[in-house]
């Protein structure tokens, strides 16, 4: 296993997941299913985790809304 495998499955630990927040506003995350990103469901944003780290930059979130 190569070390970016590693750290891609590595999990946020829980007190980080209960200290974050959307930065649009300011509302509480879910961890997907697959551990791979943050969804806000009062913005319908998913916020990606790359590399271990969770990405909360509005911009770079993926809108969930079709």
């Amino acid at each position: 296993m190569s070390l970016k495998e590693v750290v891609n499955t590595m999990t946020l630990s829980r007190e980080l997941l209960e200290i974050l927040c959307c930065p649009k506003c300011k509302g509480g995350l879910i961890l997907t299913e697959k551990e791979d990103g943050l969804i806000c469901k009062k913005c319908s944003l998913l916020y990606h985790i790359k590399d271990g780290i969770p990405v909360m930059l509005v911009e770079e979130a993926l809108s969930l809304q079709r």
